[in-house]
């Protein structure tokens, strides 16, 4: 368990890295003389499906929907392949394990979101981007405390982890309940026939993926067509697929065999393209003041300020309950330094600004306040991991 854990912390701190520099390429490119080339390409209609007589029986929908809708559903099946093991047989599959980065991810949840809520509550619409400080991005925060050296204890690196595991699973309930839009009843019966298609799967213990994967493709339409957010299949689909083998038979679980076919793809393709897609802000008409705009102001105050402040007091309210007691080789100050990697919130802010907010000038806000508090939590996060851990 120990090697696995060694190599999903090594995938990940790497395709922080590259997911850092697909941001700052998107960055680069929406203010060059390529800008207009780039949203061309993203708004590039795409059909998949068969054609008779010039009518597509399919799906047509721009590059950008494709990346955020079907790609993200690759991003949300890996995601939840790691949080069922996770609790099923990792570090959270015991009470002693789970309470501290429970207690630590709730209070990094609720606390972003009062801010941002306290700072835009007489704005109206921006209201709707309440969740977007409340996400951890894994990948850019482990990638950061790579970066401070060998120094860094693997209890740390541990407990970042599954925070950022937590604040994934609440995402997803956020986007479940918050972010879909209106239902179409007849749509989401294929979605219930679909999901009954993998219980089935389960029940009987099939060991091959690609059944798994087709009832999950249905599950997929069934929603993007009813309304509701078509990623969330992906993390439907991966709730039933087994981590036990119907039999002794030397074949790993489809469940590891799958995260591990998909978790390279996932860290150093899907998530680098989503970067490079959505991470373009133009800095054409911007300026600091902007950040004084409620929205981004919400996002960065909420991430900056409120990310770590709430994990730091879900871990102290956890140890002096005595519930969640922090490890004795563990100093406080670790913990801040941790607490403050968590403010980088990148992939996950942004994809639920995305589906909060329609309106490009919101959007461009959304970035400007994500992108900004990434960067600040990242800087003095890696400053504090540094002085921190010097002396381990």
């Amino acid at each position: 368990m120990r090697d696995s854990l060694k190599s999903f912390i090594q995938h990940e701190t790497a395709g922080g890295i590259i997911l850092m520099m697909a941001a700052a390429v998107a960055i680069l490119i929406a203010n060059s003389p390529l800008a207009d080339l780039y949203h061309a390409i993203l708004d590039l209609p795409i059909g998949v499906g068969i054609t008779i007589d010039e009518f597509l029986l399919g799906l047509r929908k721009p590059l950008i929907l494709w990346i955020n809708d079907a790609m993200m559903a690759l991003f949300f099946l890996l995601v939840g392949l790691e949080i069922k093991r996770e609790i099923l047989m990792g570090e959270l599959s015991s009470k002693e394990k789970a309470l501290q980065p429970i207690f630590a991810a709730v209070g990094g949840i609720l606390l972003p979101a009062m801010i941002f809520v306290m700072i835009n509550y007489h704005q109206g619409d921006t209201l709707r981007g309440w969740a977007i400080p409340s996400a951890t991005d894994i990948a850019f925060a482990l990638g950061v405390l790579m970066l401070v050296g060998k120094s860094v204890p693997q209890s740390i690196k541990v407990m970042l982890t599954a925070i950022a595991i937590l604040d994934d699973l609440a995402a997803i309930l956020v986007i479940a309940f918050f972010y879909s839009g209106t239902i179409g009843w007849g749509y989401l019966l294929v979605s219930i026939i679909g999901t009954l298609g993998l219980v089935f799967l389960n029940l009987f213990r099939v060991n091959r993926i690609a059944p798994y994967i087709l009832f999950g493709i249905v599950v997929w339409m069934g929603f993007l067509k009813s309304g509701i957010h078509p990623t969330l299949a992906g993390v439907i689909t991966a709730l039933f697929i087994p981590l036990k083998t119907k039999r002794r038979t030397g074949i790993k679980a489809p469940l590891i065999r799958l995260e591990h076919a998909l978790h390279a793809w996932i860290i150093f393709a899907i998530m680098p393209v989503f970067a490079l897609a959505n991470a373009g802000l133009s800095f054409e008409g911007l300026s600091f003041s902007d950040l004084a705009k409620p929205l981004p102001l919400g996002i960065l105050m909420g991430l900056i300020i409120g990310k770590p402040v709430g994990v730091l007091t879900g871990l102290a309210v956890g140890h002096w309950t005595g519930l969640a007691r922090k490890p004795d080789n563990t100093k406080w100050l670790d913990y801040m330094a941790m607490a403050l990697l968590c403010g980088i919130g990148f992939t996950m802010a942004l994809f639920i600004g995305e589906l909060a907010f329609e309106t490009p000038v919101y959007r461009n806000d959304v970035k400007l306040g994500v992108l900004s508090a990434s960067l600040l939590s990242a800087g003095i996060g890696w400053m504090l991991c540094r002085f921190s851990f010097r002396h381990k």
